[in-house]
């Protein structure tokens, strides 16, 4: 008998031991991931990470924020990089998210949020708000107010819901959780110039999308934007419980002292993790390649799947990519798993595949090869 909530919906599987690209059950069973435990294990589990988390253990792995922390300036540093943005740092990406909706607020003096129809920010009150899927918020009463939903990709759905207590536009490059669905490059220019020519700030969520999913550090590099507030989680700790809100410098007089906070967040072993893994990714050539690879899956699968009935349609960016299709997903993710082979569903209709950024192109077309034999 569980002594759990029923919250999930578990497989009767259970991963003991992970090594590089690859799982491994309670029966030794070796299974190729191509999902990145949700987009977080973007560098597969990986050795520079492991040593970093086992030297900073062996030192101190928790001070508050109480204290100076060099490693978070570290982390900072590396993030921000030559743009003009100052970090605060939490421990997941709903956390960064209402960091990001309290700032955007605070800075403006204004309330209204605008965000999408089928986005996803969180389960916490403020990002569940902030959410534009109603079985996400189903049973728990009012949610914070003040938020309001647009059509994705289309600019003057936006406009029609703007106000003046309007403070931020909030969205996904590509909506992960509801289909993979990227942004239309037109859009994201023509309303990145709306929110500039009207004072609104404009609040990019990269949670699943940030820390080289899209083949960039971050996915709003792709379409030659520089937003306000940037919120970061999953593949910032490869595994370890960490997120980021980054925000331009010039609002930093709005999370004054005692304005926010967080007992865990940056602590010392989470930012030892978060150094080491942009170590690995602001390499030289290390993102160029992930880029590479991402269209090198895509067209793979484009190559495989695309006589296929029962695919749809095959869409992403970078190595985030959802395959479309008219057959039932449990099923799929199950046959795929039995093949040895981890994949994730999106919305109601799509299967998600979030490998790891360091896959090699023999295991790409490894895992092609699966995905083509369960869909046929």
């Amino acid at each position: 008998m569980t002594k759990l909530f029923q919250n999930y919906k578990r497989a009767a599987i259970e991963f003991v031991k992970a090594k590089d690209n690859y799982l491994f059950d309670q029966e030794g069973k070796a299974y190729l991931d191509f999902s990145s435990g949700i987009g977080v294990t973007n560098l597969g589990f990986h050795p520079t990470v492991q040593a970093a988390l086992l030297k900073q253990a062996q030192d101190i792995w928790h001070t508050p924020n109480l204290y100076e922390n060099y490693l978070q300036e570290e982390v900072a540093s590396k993030l921000i990089g030559d743009r003009d943005y100052l970090a605060f740092f939490a421990n997941s990406g709903a956390e960064a998210n209402e960091a990001a909706i309290k700032l955007a607020r605070k800075a403006t003096g204004k309330q209204g949020i605008i965000s999408f129809v089928q986005s996803f920010h969180g389960r916490t009150y403020g990002a569940m708000s902030a959410t534009g899927q109603d079985k996400i918020k189903t049973g728990f009463g009012d949610g914070v107010p003040h938020f309001s939903y647009a059509i994705y990709n289309d600019l003057d759905s936006v406009k029609d819901l703007v106000t003046s207590d309007t403070a931020a536009v909030m969205l996904e490059l590509v909506q992960g959780e509801s289909g993979v669905r990227p942004a239309d490059p037109a859009f994201i220019t023509a309303l990145s110039a709306f929110c500039q020519e009207n004072g609104i700030l404009f609040i990019v969520d990269e949670v699943q999308t940030g820390m080289g999913r899209t083949g960039k550090l971050y996915a709003f590099e792709h379409y030659g934007i520089e937003p306000d507030i940037v919120t970061l989680a999953k593949g910032l700790g490869n595994g370890v419980p960490v997120g980021a809100m980054l925000g331009k410098a010039k609002f930093g007089g709005a999370f004054s002292y005692g304005s926010h906070g967080s007992t865990f967040g940056g602590n010392k072993l989470v930012m030892a993790a978060a150094s080491s893994v942009l170590d690995v990714m602001l390499a030289e050539d290390f993102l160029p390649q992930v880029l590479e690879k991402g269209q090198y899956l895509q067209t793979a699968l484009q190559k495989a799947l695309a006589e296929n009935a029962k695919v749809t349609d095959i869409r992403g960016l970078g190595c985030m990519i959802g395959i479309e299709t008219t057959e039932n997903l449990t099923d799929l993710v199950i046959q795929a798993r039995e093949q040895g082979l981890i994949v994730l569903t999106a919305g109601s209709n799509v299967i998600r595949l979030l490998p790891p950024l360091t896959l090699t192109k023999e295991k790409i077309d490894e895992g092609v090869a699966i995905l083509t034999d369960i869909f046929d």
